[in-house]
């Protein structure tokens, strides 16, 4: 046996199934509690884990064998990635397991958005048939600006191929990376020239709260706005007064810096977003389909199998 993994979380069969097969004893324990997992933690090689709790300084410490960390989505920031590096472990994601759900997931808010898909719907359930009230608006000519060109945002470039767009991207991390989906930008020119704006970048000390009033005022244009990223990169108040003042048409979120009720529920702005017609929101959903399901898993198996070579 090449030693233990514990699965805390909901994954797919494929990867406990995979990891077996490469000689791993592997522990599938979804409804484990932090607690229960502190318990055994100093017993095992790996650990695999979606959104369940946070991989922490103190569950670091109580791990001395722990190798490598799985986390069955795209982002790490419910891992301390710098104990855990200090301590030589092997931080292992997929973002190329949801990276077309996420893709799909924008562009679906942003088409909603431009066409009143969600108000129409209400009215005309409520026996109101507004033909000019719902005018839209069409993708063909206008400028997607993308910030963040990994996986996810490639994924949402690629997805808007075809619709006789143009799409520009901004990276503070990467040069050169123009393609056939997007072309490469400065953030100036992101803000000069964007109808529309969707983040794919991960949350980090540097992001958080990174679109606030100041950031959103410098836009040249009135914007659509898509957030499938984190919900924490983006101040929710400046959002709501961006749409209040014009300068944002419409926002799609799946995210939000406060996630998940009785929490949400609780913040002082909820009232606002709620019940504005110009929003629509999800909840964080955007990677996970049942096909991403099982892709996450089989790309953290195919990860796994590279790092024991």
């Amino acid at each position: 046996m090449k030693g233990k993994i514990l699965i805390v979380d909901d994954l797919h069969p494929a990867f406990k199934d995979a990891a077996a097969d490469m000689g791993y004893e592997v522990n599938d324990q979804p409804l484990i509690t932090r607690a229960e997992t502190m318990a055994i933690i100093a017993d095992y090689e790996g650990i695999a884990v979606r959104t369940k709790f946070r991989i922490d300084e103190e569950l670091l410490a109580a791990a001395p064998g722990l190798k490598f960390i799985a986390r069955a989505g795209a982002g790490l920031d419910n891992i301390d990635e710098a104990p855990a590096k200090q301590r030589g472990i092997q931080l292992l994601n997929a973002p190329e397991g949801n990276m077309d759900a996420v893709g799909e997931h924008a562009l679906g808010l942003l088409l909603a958005l431009m066409n009143n898909f969600r108000r129409a719907d209400a009215e005309v359930r409520n026996g109101i048939w507004d033909r000019e009230g719902n005018r839209g608006y069409e993708l063909k000519g206008k400028t997607v600006g993308v910030i963040g060109y990994g996986h996810m945002g490639q994924s949402f470039a690629k997805k808007l191929s075809g619709l006789d767009l143009k799409v520009i991207a901004y990276d503070k991390y990467k040069t050169g990376f123009s393609d056939t989906w997007a072309k490469e930008v400065s953030m100036e020119e992101i803000v000069k020239d964007s109808d529309v704006l969707s983040l794919h970048i991960p949350l980090t000390k540097e992001t958080r709260h990174m679109v606030n009033e100041e950031y959103l005022f410098h836009f040249r244009k009135p914007i659509f706005f898509i957030n499938t990223a984190r919900g924490e990169i983006v101040q929710t108040k400046a959002l709501l007064q961006a749409i209040e003042q014009g300068k944002i048409l419409g926002a799609g979120l799946d995210v939000l810096e406060t996630e998940k009720f009785p929490a949400l529920g609780t913040q002082d702005w909820y009232p606002a977003l709620r019940s504005s017609e110009k929003v629509i929101l999800t909840p964080h959903v955007g990677g996970w389909t049942f096909d991403s399901y099982r892709r996450i898993s089989e790309v953290l198996a195919e990860k796994l199998k590279e790092l024991k070579k």
